[in-house]
């Protein structure tokens, strides 16, 4: 006889189409990506602030050896899944990050403004965050199938708006009482929530004598727990060989591009605007706090449902051709107000359509490419787009003294960036599924 579905399984199946089978799997990856976003989000005003102090043309800088980091951490974590096991790999990756940010935290309680210190949490917490969201979706994908990651996914996608929520909040409340190491503390501690979390999720992944890899145990996909193999560098060769995944990169390279150039005209307006420090970072948590409210519910209650009748189309095309519009907007009215509904606009349609989208277009990929292609995407063509952005932003401006022209040419590469996530979606979205290497 089928066991009832218990109170929390149907509240679930009424949100977002969660099974019952469902539901255990589902709400540890919605609580791990609560912690992993809560701990990023109560710390990124910090490194907001850091920015401001070390000045645009510094920050401008810092942004190539985020982008040489980045590109430097291929081979490494290529390596590391090749020869470590993910039940060995994921949690140790959350663990590390919690270390460092405790070792932050204490050289800056000791000096604050240790100019080396900011510098180096700059760009350490610019590549980790894209790291760490890239090595939680890489997991999902391989323990969810293709059309379980449209229902599923906006759902859990809203644990890390969720967080994303908390933590600015968090920061809010407590940063003057505790100071900036206090803060970094909080976001160590969420980090060993995170691998709590995780290692709920792979003790229902993990293979309990399961006789294919392609079986599925309490409908979840059940994988082998070795290491994945291959060539540490395997990630930039499947990417080069693969007309699908290029098209990714260049989606990513067109939403870095259009994210740095309002980046920066947000440090101008917020430094013209707000004089004191403290006020700028008040400002940065009240946007992350009005983006993340914004998204969540828009993550539980819209994001699956436009996924499995819409397509990933919609998800990829709404926020670049909504950009267009607030582009030419941006460029008629430089005022704060005008950024603030932009850069909202922006960040909330990332994070409700685009993040969610993105990651279903590597569902039916390989686990080498989901894991080795897609961190090579989604950490270095990223961090690397980061700094030629910055720096063609920073010439722009310099050669032109008005911030206009840099702004008109974020809304035409925001048309060429909506019709490549529509092509994108098209594809995925089409009975044939997408040929990436081999």
């Amino acid at each position: 006889m089928t066991a009832q579905p218990t109170f929390i399984q149907r509240q679930l199946a009424r949100v977002s189409k969660v099974e019952p089978q469902e539901a255990t799997a589902v709400l540890a990856a919605f609580f791990l990506f609560f912690f992993v976003l809560g701990s990023y989000f109560a710390v990124r005003p910090v490194r907001e602030t850091i920015g401001t102090l070390l000045g645009r043309a510094y920050v401008a800088d810092l942004w190539l050896y985020t982008a040489l980091f980045s590109i430097a951490i291929v081979p490494i974590y290529g390596w590391l899944v090749g020869h470590v096991r993910r039940s060995i790999l994921l949690p140790s990756v959350y663990g590390f990050v919690a270390v460092v940010m405790v070792g932050i935290g204490i050289s800056l309680s000791a000096d604050e403004s240790n100019r080396a210190t900011g510098a180096f949490f700059y760009v350490f917490i610019s590549v980790l965050n894209l790291m760490l969201v890239s090595v939680f979706w890489s997991f999902l994908l391989e323990m969810f199938s293709s059309e379980q990651t449209k229902r599923l996914f906006g759902f859990i996608a809203a644990g890390g708006t969720l967080g994303a929520l908390i933590g600015p909040l968090t920061t809010r409340l407590f940063a003057e009482a505790i100071g900036t190491s206090g803060i970094l503390y909080i976001g160590a501690a969420g980090f060993v929530g995170a691998i709590l979390c995780q290692r709920i999720l792979l003790g229902i992944w993990k293979p309990q004598q399961v006789a294919a890899a392609s079986a599925t145990v309490a409908g979840v996909a059940r994988g082998t727990e070795k290491a994945v193999g291959g060539n540490p560098f395997a990630g930039i060769t499947i990417v080069l060989k693969s007309p699908y995944l290029l098209g990714i990169a260049s989606f990513v390279v067109l939403l870095s591009t259009a994210n740095t150039i309002l980046y920066f005209e947000q440090l101008r307006i917020v430094e013209e605007t707000f004089s004191e420090t403290s006020r700028r970072t008040e400002v940065f948590a009240n946007i992350d706090f009005i983006v993340q409210s914004l998204t969540i519910f828009t993550q539980l209650f819209l994001t699956g449902r436009i996924a499995s009748k819409l397509g990933v189309r919609a998800l990829l095309t709404f926020l670049p051709i909504a950009m267009v519009f607030g582009f030419l907007m941006l460029a008629a009215f430089h005022v704060f107000a005008v950024l603030a509904v932009l850069f909202v606009l922006r960040r909330w349609g990332e994070y409700a359509f685009i993040r969610p989208g993105r990651e279903m277009l590597f569902s039916k990929l390989d686990t080498e490419a989901k894991y080795k292609a897609k961190n090579f995407i989604d950490v270095p063509v990223y961090r690397a787009a980061d700094y030629v952005g910055a720096q063609a932003k920073t010439a722009i401006d310099a050669l032109t003294m008005s911030p206009t022209v840099a702004v008109l040419i974020g809304a035409v590469l925001a048309g060429i960036w909506a019709f490549n996530g529509w092509m994108l979606g098209k594809k995925h979205d089409g009975p044939v599924e997408p040929k990436t290497h081999h």
